[in-house]
């Protein structure tokens, strides 16, 4: 009696493909990732051949040494649910002319922007930031030119 292990294993295998791709992508050996990520050569090969799963910390691990985020890792291994993500974050992930790299730095920044509009809106931002721009007027500006 055989047993089919096919849906069990497809996503170990679909995660260990991802990460290869983004080691290939960034051009670092799997050696080089290794040592990064503080895991043994055999066991991130055994991770890219999707025997096995690696745990939460591992994957973190992975991504810091692979320079991506550590959510998009998490998503895609399973461990993290892909929902409750705001439109424009879905719409970073979705792009598919964006590399994963840029699509980390893209989120990270976008999410640093909200976490700072969130701020300002509870008046917790530094006087020098809410304090109004004073204005020039076009007789007082600097010349582009180097014309006066």
């Amino acid at each position: 009696m055989s047993v089919d292990l096919t849906p069990v294993l497809s996503p170990v295998r679909e995660l260990g493909e991802f990460i290869r791709e983004q080691r290939e992508a960034a051009h670092i050996s799997m050696r080089g990732l290794a040592a990064k990520a503080g895991v043994s050569n055999p066991y991130l090969s055994q991770v890219e051949r999707g025997l096995r799963r690696p745990s939460a910390d591992i994957l973190a691990q992975i991504a810091q040494g692979l320079s991506i985020s550590v959510e998009t890792l998490l998503i895609k291994a399973g461990v993290l649910p892909a929902g409750d993500t705001l439109p424009v974050v879905a719409a970073i992930r979705a792009d598919t002319g964006l590399s994963e790299r840029q699509k980390s730095a893209l989120i990270d920044i976008y999410l640093a922007f909200c976490k700072e509009s969130g701020a300002a809106a509870d008046g917790d931002t530094p006087d020098a930031v809410t304090e109004p721009v004073e204005q020039t007027s076009k007789a007082d500006a600097p010349s582009v030119s180097g014309e006066e």
